[in-house]
């Protein structure tokens, strides 16, 4: 067994044998595609195995002539939100299996996984949202495995759908067909969602900006808490939210309501 910090490679195979290594990765490798990478990177080099979330990270078995290229290439090309802190090596006798799979979460004695934070909103997805005649045309809940919601969903470790607030939207046949799929950025996204399955919002933009300009204390809910809006130049606004808040002295994060509605600029 051996533990690779700075990345170093357990002794290479015979040229053309059979390899077989379990591989433990940790650090932040869940909800960054990670496991997405790992199943095409096998295929690609015609690896045999299985790939998992585990409490502790994740979890490789690999089985082929290229396992020491695709263990070196599992850090070097690894997606670009992973950060990886510690791979884990052990080497197994060949089983002579066949296929790479990614297999249903599993429990690890040791560390909990990190979780990554919630992710911006990439330029692929933004543009989903903003063209006209996509399915995800303005929906304000769209995500891939390269942004989205993480931390403020998940309620268990691993991190899979079941184990999030995402549980209660079963995904449509559209979103199930992009989740399965290898080639899809959306595989195995864990909140990915569209209009048809996932959430909704209870009100218009222009109805909140109405409210807002009434005077009114607005909670806008996302996929993993609550955003408190109003008009940060209305005193009586401003105290009444603070009167519910029990918040009489502490500043709150206010912004001028021209600023909360602008259109959000995009490299």
């Amino acid at each position: 067994m051996s533990r690779i910090g700075a990345f170093r490679q357990p002794t290479r195979p015979i040229m053309g044998a059979i390899g077989r290594m379990r591989i433990q990765v940790r650090g932040t490798v869940q909800g960054v595609g990670f496991r997405p990478f790992v199943f095409n990177l096998a295929n690609r080099l015609q690896i045999a195995g299985f790939v998992r979330n585990t409490e502790a990270g994740v979890e490789i078995e690999a089985e082929g002539a290229a396992v020491d290229e695709f263990l070196a290439r599992l850090r070097i090309e690894a997606p670009v939100l992973a950060r990886i802190s510690e791979i884990e090596v052990s080497n197994l006798e060949p089983f002579h299996q066949n296929g790479f799979e990614i297999r249903e979460s599993g429990r690890s004695m040791g560390d909990f996984a990190l979780v990554p934070p919630d992710i911006a909103t990439c330029a692929e997805c933004y543009r989903d949202t903003t063209t006209p005649g996509n399915r995800r045309y303005l929906y304000p809940f769209t995500n891939c495995t390269s942004c989205g919601p993480r931390y403020t969903i998940i309620e268990d470790v691993p991190y899979d759908r079941p184990a999030t607030t995402m549980s209660v939207f079963p995904m449509c046949a559209d979103c199930e067909k992009e989740y399965h799929n290898p080639c899809d950025r959306r595989f195995h996204a864990q909140p990915n969602a569209c209009p048809a399955c996932g959430p909704l919002l209870s009100a218009s933009a222009e109805g909140v900006r109405h409210w807002l300009k009434m005077g009114m204390a607005v909670a806008i809910k996302g996929l993993g808490g609550y955003h408190l809006a109003c008009d940060a130049d209305n005193a009586e606004a401003v105290r009444r939210l603070r009167q519910r808040k029990r918040r009489g002295d502490k500043p709150f994060a206010a912004s001028r309501i021209c600023d909360c509605w602008r259109k959000p600029s995009r490299r």
